[in-house]
């Protein structure tokens, strides 16, 4: 009995100053306002933001001014800094302004709804040292700000922990695993694009009614109808190729494709009819020629209609 109290001691004597050195991590209170996002570059998947920056903690070693981390900036600037550290605690402001990269889901476009994403992380303090919380009090970005051509539909801000699996070449950690304590924005953005749809794809449009004239030009006039389908069917291309090259390059079948794809389907569906005609012409069946005509050009364009405001009210409401 006694050898077993004996042992117990020991271990209390070896556990308790352990313990007692597992000290809870410090917690920045963080806050921001935005008070501008500008620059939406689809092309390069990267936007701008000017923001104010500030943190309240305890730890001088935390030193943000020299540790932040912007995981996600292509670049980022600090443009103002102020530090006070009176009532022994420090408080940061700063001002920065980030160019972000980020992904964009285009599948809907123009018709998309986007979310941009910031975050901040002390590069030297990981989770065990170093928490954050947010600073709640008032808001988080200028509602008179200008973003043109969107608007923000929510703004959700967050604390949490990012895991890395690796242990950046410290070998006294066991496990390539380290967690770091980060402080993340996330901003979702919409916008109106009924004027940019139009300014996009009016061009398709228009070279689809051109073809759609040849129903009403003589199967017998072959140059003209041929002529017309063909000069339709390269403008449709070169429209799609002109809207393609401000987009970044998708895997995924997007509202673009879709809408060029139904539009070059149908030019194609014009010229083969009018090969059709011309050979029912060729024949001696001039009324049935006529009636194939007559008959297309009701149902080519009502069947292309509904396709279109399918697949543009499925993007609209769908997103």
């Amino acid at each position: 009995m006694k050898k077993l109290l004996l042992l117990f001691n020991c271990l209390i004597v070896l556990i308790l100053p352990a313990v007692a050195r597992q000290e809870p991590p410090d917690t920045v209170k963080t806050g921001i306002y935005i008070t501008s996002i500008h620059d939406i570059d689809f092309k390069q998947s990267e936007y701008t933001i000017n923001l104010w920056l500030w943190l309240t903690y305890k730890n001088k070693a935390f030193d943000f001014v020299q540790n932040l981390e912007v995981p996600q900036a292509k670049t980022f600037t600090k443009s103002y800094s102020t530090i006070d550290s009176s009532n022994g605690r420090i408080y940061l402001l700063m001002k920065l302004q980030c160019v972000m990269k980020d992904s964009w889901r285009i599948n809907n476009f123009p018709f998309d709804r986007q979310r941009l994403r910031f975050s901040i992380e002390n590069s030297q303090f990981d989770a065990k040292s170093l928490v954050f919380s947010v600073d709640s009090l008032g808001k988080h970005f200028d509602p008179r700000f200008t973003l043109r051509g969107w608007n923000i539909d929510s703004f959700k801000i967050n604390t949490g922990i990012k895991a890395y699996e690796t242990a950046f070449g410290d070998n006294s950690i066991p496990a390539p695993h380290t967690e770091y304590s980060n402080f993340t924005v996330r901003i979702g953005i919409d916008r109106d694009a009924t004027q940019l749809f139009w300014k996009m794809f009016l061009g398709m449009y228009v070279s689809f009614l051109i073809a759609y004239l040849c129903f009403y030009i003589h199967a017998d006039n072959i140059d003209s109808r041929f002529g017309l389908g063909v000069g339709s069917l390269f403008a449709a291309i070169g429209n799609k190729y002109i809207i393609d090259s401000s987009l970044p390059d998708s895997t995924t079948f997007t509202l673009v494709d879709t809408l060029h794809g139904i539009t070059l389907f149908f030019i194609f569906v014009v010229i083969t009819s009018s090969a059709w005609s011309l050979q029912l012409i060729k024949a001696g069946k001039t009324e049935q020629s006529r009636r194939l005509d007559k008959g297309l050009s009701l149902v080519v364009p009502a069947v292309y209609v509904l396709l279109n405001a399918y697949f543009i009210w499925g993007a609209v409401y769908g997103r």
